[in-house]
Order: structure tokens, then C-alpha cells, then sequence
């Protein structure tokens, strides 16, 4: 016999009939559905799975790229995992954790989102199969939490040190080409290392351990091959000089900053101004005129020989500055104007009264970059007093080509900077992966209840990361993997030999020098097992609206 009907009281009314016996009323109850129990378990499973299988082939140096086209016609072709989740448009919530879950490694490490996927995705197809034998799903999420403990100490175990200086950083250069391998930039990865660790060294406090972010801009412009980009030490600007006669390279630059607008004072409040006759207007004109002169004195007066303006001002004010040789730059952004003032240790200013000359930025030289045959001009601000600011500057063919050369490049300078926090790495090429698995299947023998099973499962979910690169790299998964298990269980290069993806007959991953730092690793595992946990501990869905079906 059915157990007794559930019914939503939040949604219900009492009526009263013809005799004055009241009654219930709920509304909406055809509209809602209702998942329960391992059937609602096992749905979220599968639409884990389905997210999950789209970004497995993306996976390693041999990974495949997606085509991203937004409802917009805006297309993006890009292999990394946060990107390819955040443009998917998904429906289904819990395939949204997922989307989430790679968006948070992208936060906190910056690098292996793919990886945490598919992670993510077998360790739920594993809870699927325990489930089908009827072990409870909270066990499963004990087995898991106890598994990802033993991972994480093995890591710990196999973990390496790698030094480096800003002197000699050449470990980081190579770390940061592992980064680069997958990605579209791959054929430039050496100047692509360099420039993320040239970049990140420049504004790292070594002492403290910490990078800030801040100091480094990453900007592109349309044109020129790859190998084209280059590190500038200093700002680049999207702007050129407001006259085209302003001489195109200034040195020794002292610049004014200034946020407020380069035009006479007007009344705050809403105003009306009548010209009645032709006097009264030249009368207008000769004080406005005498206002700018007054304007461009006070900046001369401090010293400065160069003004960057985050409003526009008109032909008027700008004929005025090119007479009184003081070149000058309008419609700056905000981002960009506390760049140059961090970089040249300048002040923005709110009102010319403020200005002083303390309050200037120094640089060596500014000067306007030209490109190939077209009249676009960018702004280069080099030599500035605070040489931590730098600008990585990016060409390309083409504006998708740019935009994941952006991103790749962002993935690297993150994982120079965990090594910069901390210096431990772990190698990659799945090797950290079979390491991790053999110690849980060992420990999994010593487990005296139903945990074991769910540790069992987590080994054989860890197994899946080095089969698909395998796979993704035509090599036999199975093949490659049974027999780097077996030689990393016997003890030969315990923590080392992963999937020879590149096809160079050494699986020794520290031959190669494929490595991850170690953080991103740990926090691949955690995140993957917290995201597992809260999926499983879900047994019922309730979905109010429109019977559409919820889909992928």
C-alpha cells in the first residue's frame, strides 16, 4: 500500500463548504515534481556524469578545444575547463555545482579546473555503482572523506621542493611551460613561460610570500603572430596622444593624473544660460579661453610635462595644450588611471587646486606604439618610479586567438604564483594520481567496515584522470594505466611515472619536467570530495513551476 501523500501546506488555503466545514485547498500541486530517495541520488549522478564527459576530452597537452557560441553570435574557442563551464548554458542545479566547483578551483588556484571535473564526475559515477549495491549514500560520503585524508598525506609524501630565485628561475620557467602544454600558445611556450615568470617575480615580495595580482595587466591588441607578444615594463594604454601633432615620445615624463573634468566650473545644480547678443557670446568665449590658459599654467607651474585625463575635453582645450607644448591623454579609464598611479607613484587628482608637484608621477620615457599599416596607436609608459608594475601585451591574429592566449597566460602566471606561496610540486602526467591510488587501496584493506568499498571506488576514481590521458592522447587507457600501476606498486619511480602523452618513450615525469605545484593538486582532491558529499547527502527534489522538463 502507498504511504500517505505529501502535500506542500505553504501553498494552501482553508474554505469553508455549504454546512460551514472547512476544508483545504492546495493550489499548484499538479505543477510540481517530485524526485526521491536513490532515484533523485541517481539523477543528480547522471547529469554530474553528463557535464563532466564534456570536458574529459579537453584534458592534457593532447586535449581537444570546444567552440563556444554565446546567444550573442559571440564565439570563444578555448580547452579550459572554467571557461568551457561558465559559457555552457546549464539548467539543471546540479550540474550548476559543477560549474561552480571548477569556477572555485579557477578562484583559488587558477589552473587544473579541467582536472577537478573529471575528478568530480568519476567519483559520482563510482557513488552510482555502491548505491546499485545498496550501501548508503552518507557511507559513501565517509568513505570518500577517509580516502581524500590518505590522497592528500600521500601527496604530502611524494611532494618535491624546487628552488628558485629572481636570479636563476628556471624551475619556475619550466613549470610554467607544463601550464602552457595544452594550450593554444603551446608553440610559443618558452616565451610565454618566461614572460609569466619575469611578470610574476617583478611585483612578488619574496619574503612574505605573496604576488599581487593588481601590478600585472594583460592586454592585446589584433595583429602580428603570437610570437609577437611581449613584457613591457611599465603601462600600456589603449589611448594615443589627443592631438596628432603632440610630439609621439616624451622623456624624463613627469604626469599629471587627473580625474577632474578639463573644462571651465559649472554650477552643480541644473542651469540655463541666455546669450542675447553677439558681445555677451565672444565675452563667453574669451573667459572660457582664459579658464584653460589659467588650467594649463597651473599644470605647468608644478612641473608637469604630461597629462593623463580620465574625461575628454574639447578642440578648444586641446589646441590650447598643443600650443603650450604640454602633450596630453583623454578619456583614461579607472582601472587604467590607478595603474599609471601605482606605477609612476603618482597621485590622482580630484581638483586642479590640489595639484602640486609631489603629486606627480615619474617615468623615464612615454611614448606612442604604432601598428603595422593602420593609424591605431597604443600609449607605453616605461622606466615608471615603481618598477613592480608590468604590462604583458599580447598579439595575434585573430580576437579569439587573443582572448585564450589571455587566458592561458593567466593559468601560468597563477601557477608561478602558488610556487611563489609555496614551492612544493607533484608530477603530473596522472603520476600524482596512481601514487594517491595505491595508497588508498592499501589503506582501503585496513578499513574494517563499508568505507572500505567507498575507498575502493575513490582509487578507481582517481585511475580515471591518467586513463583519459591516455585516451585523449590515442594511447589504451587501460593498457598504459595497468602497467604504470604496476610498476609504480612495485616501488620503480613511486610518484613519477605518469602517461607518456607526447609520445618520447620516457614515462618519468621528472625527466620531462611535467609538474603541478603541489597546493593545486591538494585542492583538486578536496573540492572534489566536498562537492561528492554534498551530492549525495541530497535525497529529495522538489521543482515548482511549469511541467518543462529540467534539463542538462
Amino acid at each position: 500500500m502507498a504511504g500517505p501523500m505529501q502535500l506542500d501546506l505553504s501553498n494552501a488555503q482553508i474554505a469553508k463548504d455549504e454546512n460551514g466545514r472547512p476544508f483545504i485547498i492546495v493550489r499548484d500541486q499538479g505543477k510540481k515534481k517530485r524526485a526521491h530517495g536513490t532515484d533523485a541520488v541517481k539523477s543528480h549522478i547522471l547529469a554530474a556524469r553528463t557535464v563532466s564527459s564534456i570536458v574529459k576530452s579537453s584534458l592534457g597537452p593532447r586535449g581537444l578545444d570546444k567552440i563556444l557560441i554565446s546567444p550573442d553570435g559571440d564565439i570563444t574557442v578555448t580547452n579550459d575547463g572554467a571557461t568551457i563551464m561558465g559559457q555552457m548554458e546549464i539548467s539543471n542545479h546540479i550540474a550548476k555545482l559543477l560549474v561552480s566547483l571548477s569556477q572555485s578551483q579557477d578562484a583559488e588556484i587558477g589552473d587544473g579546473t579541467t582536472g577537478v571535473v573529471v575528478l568530480a564526475g568519476a567519483l559520482l559515477e563510482q557513488a552510482a555503482e555502491l548505491i546499485d549495491k545498496g550501501i548508503h549514500p552518507i557511507r559513501i560520503a565517509d568513505g570518500y572523506d577517509a580516502a581524500c585524508e590518505v590522497a592528500v598525506a600521500e601527496l604530502d609524501k611524494i611532494s618535491d621542493t624546487i628552488p628558485f630565485s629572481k636570479k636563476d628561475a628556471t624551475n619556475l620557467t619550466r613549470v610554467a611551460k607544463t601550464a602552457l602544454g595544452s594550450k593554444i600558445v603551446s608553440k610559443a611556450h618558452d616565451q610565454f613561460a618566461k614572460m609569466a615568470v619575469e611578470a610574476v617575480l617583478s611585483v612578488a615580495d619574496l619574503e612574505r610570500k605573496d604576488v599581487d595580482f593588481e601590478l600585472i595587466k594583460v592586454d592585446g591588441k589584433v595583429g602580428g603572430a603570437i610570437e609577437d607578444s611581449i613584457l613591457v615594463a611599465g603601462v600600456v594604454v589603449d589611448k594615443d596622444f589627443s592631438h596628432p601633432q603632440m610630439p609621439s615620445e616624451v622623456k624624463d615624463a613627469k604626469l599629471a593624473i587627473l580625474t577632474c573634468p578639463f573644462e571651465p566650473p559649472k554650477p552643480k545644480t541644473k542651469h540655463k544660460l541666455d546669450i542675447t547678443s553677439v558681445a555677451e557670446f565672444k565675452e563667453l568665449q574669451k573667459y572660457e579661453q582664459a579658464k584653460f590658459t589659467e588650467m594649463i599654467e597651473q599644470i605647468k607651474q608644478t612641473g608637469a610635462n604630461v597629462v593623463i585625463c580620465q574625461w575628454g575635453f574639447d578642440d578648444e582645450a586641446n589646441h590650447l595644450l598643443l600650443t603650450h607644448k604640454l602633450p596630453a591623454v583623454r578619456w583614461v579609464g579607472g582601472p587604467e588611471i590607478e595603474l599609471i598611479a601605482i606605477a609612476t607613484n603618482g597621485r590622482i587628482v580630484p581638483r586642479f587646486e590640489d595639484l602640486s608637484p609631489a603629486k606627480l608621477g615619474k617615468a623615464g620615457i612615454v611614448r606612442e606604439m604604432s601598428f603595422g599599416t593602420t593609424r591605431e596607436k597604443m600609449l607605453v609608459i616605461e622606466e615608471c618610479a615603481n618598477s613592480r608594475a608590468v604590462t604583458c601585451f599580447i598579439r595575434g591574429s585573430n580576437k579569439m586567438i587573443i582572448d585564450e592566449a589571455k587566458r592561458s597566460l593567466h593559468d601560468a602566471l597563477c601557477v608561478v604564483r602558488n610556487l611563489v606561496k609555496d614551492n612544493r610540486i607533484v608530477y603530473g602526467g596522472g603520476a600524482a594520481e596512481i601514487a594517491c591510488s595505491l595508497a588508498v587501496e592499501k589503506a582501503a584493506l585496513e578499513q574494517p567496515g563499508l568505507e572500505q568499498y567507498s575507498m575502493r571506488a575513490f582509487a578507481d576514481a582517481l585511475d580515471s584522470v591518467p586513463m583519459a590521458l591516455a585516451e585523449n592522447s590515442g594511447l589504451s587507457s587501460i593498457e598504459t594505466l595497468a602497467e604504470l600501476k604496476a610498476r609504480q606498486g612495485k616501488g620503480e619511480g613511486r610518484g613519477r611515472l605518469g602517461v607518456d602523452c607526447m609520445g618520447t618513450g620516457s614515462s618519468d615525469m621528472k625527466e620531462h619536467f611535467v609538474i603541478d605545484p603541489l597546493i593545486s593538486k591538494r585542492s583538486q582532491l578536496l573540492l572534489a570530495t566536498q562537492l561528492c558529499r554534498m551530492v549525495l547527502k541530497v535525497n529529495s527534489v522538489i521543482v515548482s513551476g511549469g511541467g518543462e522538463d529540467d534539463g542538462y
